[in-house]
């Protein structure tokens, strides 16, 4: 059966953000949690369909081939189309487990079966202007993320309740599956490792343990950063389980475009208008950059349009300490559209000099009247 699409297995749009995925999915896994609905075969199926979809979708690079290429791309990418967790992945961990004393990547940030869980990282966009990414800037950021229910004190009870022992795992924490003649330890779904389920939720939580908070930050962002490049915030992350450390804040620069100076590397690329005169003659050139310094530049005489002129250590700032880019000016000749008499005198006898066509002399409104009134009021190539 073909596999319906995930942001519709979780009820979210396609631009739903971590948080909201997040959310989605902790209400459906309530919802339909094996251990809240014993016996009941479509629930396990739902509940396996709603962590499939999870899995994915709160995964940056997963999601972005999902998002390209749908159920496909993340077959022949090897990541996703399948149970996210499979026996397989157990096996080596419990393998590697055994002969180092823990789980795969110990210190890594992933639990051990039937420990507090860390908390989730969280990644936001934080957009500022070319003027600010040129200068550093600093930014006040406020961030949704998970905070520890106060009610129940993060076990997702209701007060005066505890969790009770998952009835799938016996508490444990894991299943044995068999695999043929071998024998697979697997995490147990129906607990997701902890050993416990919440049968009487917390009415601050809804049994998740956790409420969203906002919390406010003030970014220190350093002059020359780009598009694309990141600020780590360790411990700024949604919270864990009692017990566990915060997940870690990841902020990801996005620097707007600008109308007039746009940016190659460490380079600044521009256009600046120059007159005819400036062009044929040279001279000094004054430049206003970026962050509103004028520069001046002599220019070359018999300089051509489009040329490109390299004002050193006026471009974007190096934020790992290297040299400062350069600005590069593309010249631009401006034909002028209204010329004064006394310029088209001139501009006719520069044509002269240089043996160069042009057209005739421009007549105004009062020359053309008084030619269609002369003689017998027809231009002149058609009298006879």
């Amino acid at each position: 059966m073909a596999k319906r699409d995930y942001y519709e297995v979780l009820g979210v749009v396609r631009t739903a953000t971590e948080v909201e995925v997040t959310k989605a999915y902790r209400k459906l896994a309530m919802q339909h949690h094996p251990d809240r609905n014993v016996g009941d075969a479509q629930a396990e199926v739902r509940f396996k369909e709603v962590t499939e979809a999870y899995e994915v979708l709160r995964d940056p690079s997963k999601r972005e081939i999902y998002d390209r290429h749908g159920h496909a791309g993340l077959a022949s990418a090897g990541g996703g189309g399948g149970d996210p967790r499979s026996p397989f992945h157990d096996l080596f961990d419990d393998l590697l487990g055994s002969f180092f004393g823990g789980g795969v990547g110990g210190g890594g940030g992933r639990r051990s079966r039937g420990g507090p869980r860390p908390g989730r990282d969280i990644q936001v966009v934080l957009d500022i202007d070319l003027v600010e990414a040129a200068t550093g800037v600093k930014k006040t950021q406020t961030i949704p993320r998970d905070e520890i229910c106060r009610d129940c004190a993060g076990s997702g009870a209701r007060s005066g309740t505890k969790p009770s022992v998952c009835r799938r795992c016996g508490g444990q924490g894991a299943v044995i599956l068999n695999q043929g003649f071998i024998s697979v330890q697997q995490t147990c779904r129906a607990c997701d490792g902890r050993g416990q389920v919440v049968t009487d939720p917390c009415g601050g939580c809804r049994g998740n343990g956790r409420v969203e908070a906002r919390r406010t930050l003030e970014i220190d962002i350093p002059a020359g950063v780009d598009t694309g490049n990141r600020m780590k915030f360790t411990g700024e992350g949604d919270a864990g389980d009692p017990g566990a450390p915060r997940g870690d804040l990841d902020i990801v620069i996005r620097v707007r475009e600008h109308r007039f100076f746009h940016r190659d590397g460490h380079n600044l690329v521009c256009q600046w208008p120059i007159s005819f005169a400036q062009a044929a003659l040279g001279g000094p050139l004054e430049i206003t950059t970026l962050t509103n310094q004028k520069v001046t530049h002599d220019l070359p005489p018999g300089i051509q349009t489009h040329e490109v002129i390299r004002i050193a250590g006026h471009g974007m700032p190096n934020f790992r300490g290297g040299r400062k880019g350069d600005l590069l000016v593309q010249v631009v000749v401006e034909t002028p559209t209204n010329l004064t008499p006394e310029q088209e005198q001139l501009f006719r006898r520069l044509a002269e000099i240089g043996k160069t066509q042009v057209s005739g002399p421009r007549k105004g409104f009062l020359g053309k009247l008084k030619d269609l009134f002369a003689g017998d009021g027809l231009p002149t190539d058609e009298k006879k």
